[in-house]
């Protein structure tokens, strides 16, 4: 996750200075940045940012008594090294990051979002629950660049303590880490050094007591020979304090005494208050970053500028900010280097359509008020368009995303039970999300909001817990609905999150019925005390022995077992629902989930619905995608950083529950595009032990006119290559694949008995793939459909050699493939090497009479073909003249068909070319295809003319009649 799009809180930790340490899945976000490469000079520019929509380059120092401070060259080397360490520290790269290219740095580009400053009045007067709606900003409150933060005030008083406030998600982070940069790049001359704080790391310290010396030297070795020239620094020392609602601050006398002495040790949070209350260092500059909730722990005397950080509220910024990331060099490349993307034409046309969507005022635009949802947006982009990394899934972009803004967050770091504020968002917003799932709805009302975050709630505590909760993170989730008729309602920022919040609300288990709580308390009360009655029953048994007994000794026992018995029961309904969303018959013509997740993202091109017309039924295809995802190993180790932990054992029995409802409703004959979306759930499932046998009677493979992007092409082939059965068919009909496709499907098309490759426009140089697919040892194909594809001679060259060595292959059709007559002729001299051959289609393909009689004569002494189709080729009537009589000179060999007729008889093959011809009528040349139906019913007249068999006749009239309504249609269409 990007800075200038919302990081994670920034945790700078007690690292700085020291010795390097390597990437730790374990260490949070911001020391994931990648250090620099050796020998290279981590401050050069060679990375400088492209600065936009405000800057703190080119401010000018302010004019004051205090001059260059650290003149002397141990003093300016201490500096240089700081500057280095900070650069090396905020330059790393979170790994998910890693998938925009192997050198994508996130310092490259840089949008800052918008600044407002406001008031103390403001925030004292501010609603006790804050809007969801985002208010712009107004003409009396001025918007704020980064190099404007420390100038006078209104009334020309200094400004030394700056406070900036936003929501989860605004981009807090993301200007203390461009201020920090610009710093160590020496693009901020107001300022001679920088110290950053993070009060996530100040709030582990606890009360443990240690100087602001101390503070500075443990975090940052290089400035120890500095430190006593801090107090004479005046204005020109910044100290960022990140994340301040991870302390609590108290600033009466009596909790926090004063201090001015740096060297004296204090707890940590009191140092900060007396720095703060301008007591201790008090020329020094302050710029602190908080959520809503924690602003009113400083005082209001004690700060000279409030900022509120308002996102990306204008349109233009999230164009800009889609224009520069997905216009990177390396968003078109996978770290192998192949990728879709890779020009500049297709990276723009993204862009462009993701413009036009934005400046469509559709919902997209709401959600990307938010910076960190326009990396949500490029992130997914980037996985529905280029080749995927390794076992990287849709469900891991969110959790990712979830980490990369909630990691390490608590609701209040106030209250003592610390409550995760991923897992209250879970429990809260996860029911909602929930509730509209199950009643197939995406808009909620006010009172929907507030039943949600408001059920339970009983002391003033959980009251005070559902306000930080709407002031810092509510918005992040919900967005005020744009769309007409749904104005005044609200709808989850992107439509994927409700999905994703409902199944994280089921496998957590959060979802009981009031018999479920009930069993449970039941059950774990009759655990508690269960051993002590059982030990009095048995003494009293024993001295009284009452018939009763033993049945109170049954009951203990049984309460578990009926708990369990209820839980297991639960999951199974969990799994009978998800599995009936995922089969539902009224979503089978929709587009497949990854097509539908690109349309809400680029927008649909085309007509739109009109607003008086009725609602299309709400689809949730993603929900039971997300819930196989999230019971995979790498998203439940993701959640438990986030306070939402999975149990194994709960694990375990959801996916038992889910194999056995899969067991019974997969067996069935699925459309391409709901076929595609259960193999995506498998995919996203990442369980190959699961899959294996889940999908071991899957015998057909049916994804005709379903378009195989790089990803899909990925998600096929990981379900598929582990299974060891053969596959009876696989028809990739008109999916627009492309050699790279082929090359990814491998493993999956060497298992297929029958393999239709019809109408996806490749040229010859798929025929590289195909060759080396027919040549594989392990090649089990024997039906090859390859018509309707540009392969031209020079694929032909390609696949005689694969036909050579294949030993599989009896049905090949190079039905329309611009062969031509050199195609024809490779084929006649090179038929001869492969032995197993028994049709051979290649009608209309452009040739003549030459080639044609030169590829019959082959075939005719071939040991094993039966069948050559010659029909709908240029040939002349002497040419099939010749060709007949050739099929008439000696007994055996193949049968060629050129007509409908064969000499005075309907040809046995006359359903088979006209159900060819109407299968192509519309991608076909219409005025050839007209041709050649005259030529054909030419030839019906001829034959019919020349038999005096009634039988022979009537056939033929009815042949006729076929013809003549295929040229009907054709003119219809044509007209």
């Amino acid at each position: 996750m990007r800075w200038n799009c919302r990081l994670p809180r920034a945790f700078w930790g007690s690292g700085l200075g020291r010795a390097h340490q390597p990437p730790d899945d374990r260490i949070p976000f911001l020391i994931h940045w990648s250090w620099p490469r050796k020998g290279e000079c981590p401050l050069g520019l060679s990375r400088a940012f492209t600065r936009h929509h405000g800057s703190s380059v080119g401010s000018a120092p302010p004019p004051g008594r205090h001059g260059q401070l650290f003149q002397s060259v141990s003093a300016a080397e201490a500096i240089q090294r700081h500057r280095q360490n900070l650069a090396e520290w905020f330059i790393r790269l979170p790994r998910e990051e890693h998938q925009f290219g192997p050198t994508f740095a996130l310092d490259a580009v840089h949008v800052d979002p918008v600044i407002r400053e406001s008031t103390a009045d403001e925030l004292l007067h501010a609603p006790v629950e804050l809007a969801l709606e985002h208010q712009p900003p107004q003409p009396g409150h001025p918007t704020l660049a980064l190099s404007q933060l420390f100038d006078p005030d209104a009334c020309g008083r200094r400004v030394q303590t700056v406070v900036l406030y936003g929501t989860v998600g605004t981009g807090k982070s993301t200007l203390v880490r461009k201020m920090v940069l610009d710093w160590c790049h020496r693009r901020l001359p107001t300022f001679e050094l920088i110290i950053p704080f993070s009060c996530e790391d100040l709030s582990s310290l606890g009360p443990a007591p240690a100087s602001l010396c101390q503070l500075v030297a443990q975090r940052n070795m290089a400035l120890k020979e500095v430190l006593p020239l801090m107090a004479a620094a005046g204005p020109r020392l910044l100290f960022v304090l990140h994340g301040l609602e991870h302390l609590n601050l108290d600033f009466q006398l009596a909790g926090t005494g004063l201090c001015s002495d740096p060297e004296e040790p204090k707890a940590p949070a009191a140092i900060i208050v007396n720095l703060l209350r301008k007591y201790m260092l008090p020329e020094a500059s302050i710029l602190v970053t908080t959520r809503p909730s924690a602003i009113s722990r400083i005082p209001s005397k004690y700060v000279g500028r409030y900022g509120e950080i308002c996102g990306f509220s204008d349109t233009n910024l999230q164009k800009l900010y889609f224009q520069l990331r997905l216009n990177q060099p390396d968003c078109g490349n996978s770290a192998g280097g192949a990728g879709v993307l890779a020009t500049s034409a297709q990276r723009d046309n993204l862009v462009q359509m993701l413009s036009r969507n934005l400046e469509g005022h559709h919902q997209i635009a709401a959600a990307c008020f938010l910076p960190s949802y326009c990396w949500l947006v490029c992130a997914t982009l980037h996985f529905l368009h280029t080749p995927t990394p390794g076992g990287q899934t849709l469900t891991s972009i969110y959790t990712s995303f979830l980490r990369l803004n909630f990691s390490g967050e608590m609701l209040d770091s106030t209250d003592p039970s610390r409550v995760s504020l991923m897992a209250y968002a879970a429990r809260t917003l996860g029911k909602l999300a929930h509730k509209g799932v199950t009643s197939r709805k995406t808009y909620f009302s006010e009172e929907d909001v507030h039943g949600c975050l408001e059920a339970g709630i009983k002391t003033e505590k959980e009251f005070q817990l559902v306000h930080v909760f709407r002031r810092d993170a509510l918005r992040f989730f919900l967005a005020p609905c744009v769309e007409p008729g749904h104005l005044g309602t609200y709808v989850f920022t992107v439509p994927a999150m409700q999905e994703y919040l409902a199944a994280l609300y089921i496998v957590l288990g959060l979802h009981k019925t009031t018999l479920q709580r009930v069993s449970k308390d039941v059950a774990e009360l009759v655990g508690r005390v269960g051993e002590d009655v059982s030990l009095v029953l048995g003494i009293v048994a024993k001295l009284l022995p009452l018939r009763v007994l033993p049945v109170l000794f049954s009951l203990l026992k049984v309460v578990p077992r009926v708990f369990g018995h209820v839980m297991g029961k639960s999951r199974e309904a969990v799994a009978q629902a998800m599995v009936l969303e995922m089969f539902r018959e009224e979503d089978y013509y929709n587009d497949d989930v990854l097509d539908q997740m690109g349309a809400s993202i680029l927008g649909v091109e085309g007509p739109r619905r009109h607003p008086d017309e009725p609602p299309e039924d709400e689809v949730f295809e993603l929900f039971p995608m997300f819930m196989g995802g999230l019971l995979s190993a790498h998203n439940r180790a993701v959640l438990a950083q986030l306070g939402c932990p999975i149990k194994n054992l709960d694990v375990l029995e959801n996916t038992q529950a889910i194999k056995k409802k899969l067991g019974k409703q997969g067996r069935q004959v699925l459309p391409p595009s709901e076929l595609l979306d259960y193999l995506f759930f498998h995919y996203e499932f990442q369980n190959q032990r699961f899959s294996a046998e889940v999908l071991s009677s899957l015998r057909q493979l049916n994804l005709a006119g379903v378009r195989m992007t790089p990803l899909k092409c990925t998600v096929v082939a990981a379900v598929l290559s582990r299974g060891k059965h053969t596959l009876d068919e696989v028809n990739l009909a008109s999916c627009q694949l492309d050699p790279a496709g082929l090359h990814t499907l491998k493993p999956v098309l060497l298992r297929a008995r029958k393999l239709g490759l019809q109408l996806n426009s490749l040229g010859p140089e798929a025929c590289r793939n195909l060759r080396d697919l027919l040549l594989h040892d392990q090649c089990q194909i024997t039906t090859l459909r390859l018509s309707n594809n540009p392969l031209t001679a020079a694929g032909a060259a390609l696949l005689v050699e694969g036909l050579a060595g294949n030993t599989s292959l009896t049905h090949l059709s190079l039905l329309h493939t611009g062969l031509g007559d050199k195609g024809l002729e490779l084929l006649a001299a090179q038929l001869d090497r492969n032995q197993q051959l028994q049709e051979l289609n290649v009608a209309y393909n452009g040739a003549g009479d030459t080639a044609a009689l030169a590829l019959a004569k082959a075939a005719r002494g071939h040991p094993s073909l039966e069948l050559l189709h010659l029909y709908f080729n240029e040939l002349s009537s002497e040419g099939r003249q010749v060709l007949r009589d050739l099929g008439g000179t000696a007994e055996g060999g193949a049968q060629v068909v050129t007509s409908l007729t064969e000499g005075t008889a309907v040809s046995e093959y006359w359903s088979v070319i006209l159900s060819e011809v109407q299968r192509n009528l519309n991608s076909w040349d219409q005025a050839r295809v007209q041709r050649h139906l005259e030529l054909l019913l030419r030839d019906l007249e001829d034959s019919r003319g020349a038999t005096l068999n009634p039988w022979r006749k009537a056939q033929m009239l009815r042949v006729k009649g076929e013809v003549k309504a295929l040229l009907e249609q054709l003119r219809g269409s044509g007209s």
